[in-house]
């Protein structure tokens, strides 16, 4: 299962330099804060239901870039593979600082998490497909029509401790790719990169949280214009059951 999750990236990769414009490259640079609780909450042997809520800032922490909510229902196939899919909503603040309404997006929702350990090194690789509809705005109000876009994205995350004595926080480095597909994306087959460098710290044995710098490189529709966002990211996790049996071992991966 690792193999195939990492064969599948070389694959899309090369689609990722697919159509590209003769303009001259612009890069708006932001900081931003993200901030999120990941839950999932096993209700029975093989079964989860799993939510989040997400909020990200611009300018730090000044100005509104989206709220994000998403829930679904996870089946366990074993102890290191999980099976997930469910819906998820956002709003999204407007670019354009003359307006004051935000966009709606939809999105339907798949994935694959597989968890695995090499020595000390707990990995952990996640595809997702999504398929989303996002609202069309002008002048400030909707136009009643929606861009629909298939997504693809592969997460690798490698989590491994710093030192040996257990109150130490651990490290977490990730990266995660997103690929789109659709008639209105020409430009933008490579619709970002995540790139995380953190801690991950357990504060009792239901929650726990990381902490540390998230790189956001996103190429725009117009094929030539990105955004590197500079991101400050925490986020929560939650690992609970209604039931007497442990807490789940797989752990919702979380991000918008």
């Amino acid at each position: 299962m690792k193999n195939n999750f990492i064969g599948i990236l070389f694959f899309l990769i090369p689609l990722a330099v697919m159509g590209q414009t003769d303009q001259k490259k612009e890069i708006n640079q932001q900081l931003q804060t993200w901030l999120s609780i990941n839950t999932v909450t096993r209700f029975a042997d093989k079964w989860a239901v799993i939510g989040d809520f997400h909020i990200r800032r611009n300018d730090f922490a000044a100005d509104p870039s989206f709220y994000f909510l998403r829930g679904g229902f996870t089946y366990f196939v074993n102890s290191n593979l999980s099976l997930t899919a469910g819906y998820a909503h956002m709003w999204l603040a407007p670019t354009n600082p003359d307006w004051h309404n935000f966009s709606d997006e939809n999105r339907i929702y798949q994935q694959a998490q597989f968890n695995t350990k090499v020595g000390k090194v707990s990995v952990l690789q996640r595809l997702r497909n999504e398929q989303r509809w996002q609202e069309k705005m002008a002048n400030d109000q909707p136009t009643g029509d929606w861009r629909f876009t298939n997504r693809i994205r592969y997460l690798i995350s490698f989590t491994f401790p710093i030192s040996d004595n257990k109150s130490w926080p651990e490290m977490v480095l990730s990266d995660e790719i997103l690929l789109q597909f659709g008639e209105e994306v020409v430009y933008n087959t490579l619709d970002q990169n995540r790139f995380f460098i953190g801690i991950k710290k357990a504060i009792n044995p239901k929650w726990s949280f990381d902490f540390g710098y998230m790189n956001v490189f996103q190429q725009k529709y117009s094929g030539y214009q990105y955004d590197m966002n500079h991101t400050i990211r925490l986020f929560f996790y939650l690992n609970t059951s209604i039931r007497k049996e442990p807490i789940p071992t797989i752990e919702n991966s979380g991000d918008e």
